[in-house]
């Protein structure tokens, strides 16, 4: 019984992270959770885009030009 103790104590956090990662693959939450990851990305770059209008269309451009 000592040696399941020392056992939790030491894996604890990854014993948990695997029954939650297996818990995402059953249900196929993986699915919404990269949704979800892809529309912050896109409303990141978005802000970042219209914050920048100028930087940007001046690296846009110059990357154009070098292709």
């Amino acid at each position: 019984m000592e040696g399941f103790k020392d056992f939790w104590n030491h894996y604890k956090g990854a014993t948990i992270g695997i029954a939650i990662a297996v818990l995402i693959l059953i249900t196929r939450l993986q699915d919404l959770i990269i949704a979800i990851v892809v529309i912050a990305l896109g409303a990141i770059i978005g802000n970042y885009v219209q914050q920048n209008k100028e930087e940007v269309k001046t690296k846009l451009k110059n990357f154009i030009d070098k292709m």
